[in-house]
């Protein structure tokens, strides 16, 4: 089991008012799936997202990445099992505009301590696999939104996650280039890696493998869809 959430909740304070974001979850995920995460806004869903992505920890249940327990790890923990297990996409593309396309996807590496060749060649592998190697020298400015959220993805996945968690990955991006990103995931999925995505569209939602409904922070639906829907 790769995701294991276990009656997980999470409540936040505002100033005296106490707002329950997740109540109760239980939702499991196996390495290969290609999951989507599917509500309004004030679902749950971003909650969830952060969870899963080791970006927060539950006040009530137990989340466990890898059969790792993480509401018990420290935020040093925390950070390591981010760099190492997780592979982050966003909406936003958050790319270094100083760097280069090669640039931004060694930068994990760099984090890691990964000697500089070994950066380059992985970083270079990476980028292959998103079919942007021929981009490689150039800066976010010279590069379309398309290819920018391609680099975005070489990045997360240069560090060999468990897990790709993409949070409306396509929201920047028109129909067409939209397209292309949900079928490189397709892609990408078929090849072994366990992809999440965090979504308001049900278009994209539904070219995943499985769809989990959130509603008021609950789980409301949980579908196993035949095959992924084109968009």
């Amino acid at each position: 089991m790769l995701i294991d959430l276990r009656g997980v909740g999470k409540t936040y304070r505002l100033g005296g008012i106490e707002v329950r974001a997740l109540q109760g979850v239980d939702l499991a995920i196996e390495r290969g799936e290609h999951v989507s995460i599917m509500g309004p806004s004030g679902s749950g869903k971003s909650t969830m997202m952060n969870l899963i992505g080791c970006l927060d920890t539950p006040s009530a249940g137990q989340y466990f990445l890898e059969g790792i327990d993480v509401g018990t790890l420290s935020d040093d923990r925390l950070a390591e099992v981010r760099g190492k297990k997780i592979g982050f996409v966003f909406q936003t593309f958050n790319l270094l505009p100083r760097l280069d396309a090669l640039g931004n996807v060694m930068l994990p590496l760099a984090y890691q301590g990964v000697p500089s060749r070994d950066r380059k060649a992985r970083a270079l592998d990476a980028l292959s696999k998103v079919e942007l190697s021929q981009r490689a020298t150039h800066r976010p400015s010279e590069l379309s939104g398309g290819e920018r959220q391609r680099v975005a993805i070489a990045r997360a996945l240069v560090v060999q996650p468990s897990l790709l968690l993409a949070d409306e990955p396509t929201g920047n991006l028109d129909s067409k280039v939209g397209k292309e990103i949900l079928d490189l995931f397709d892609s990408l999925n078929r090849e072994g890696v366990t992809i999440v995505v965090v979504t308001h569209d049900e278009s994209v939602a539904r070219r995943a493998k499985r769809l989990v409904r959130m509603r008021d922070g609950t789980k409301i639906a949980d579908e196993r869809l035949v095959a992924a829907v084109p968009a």
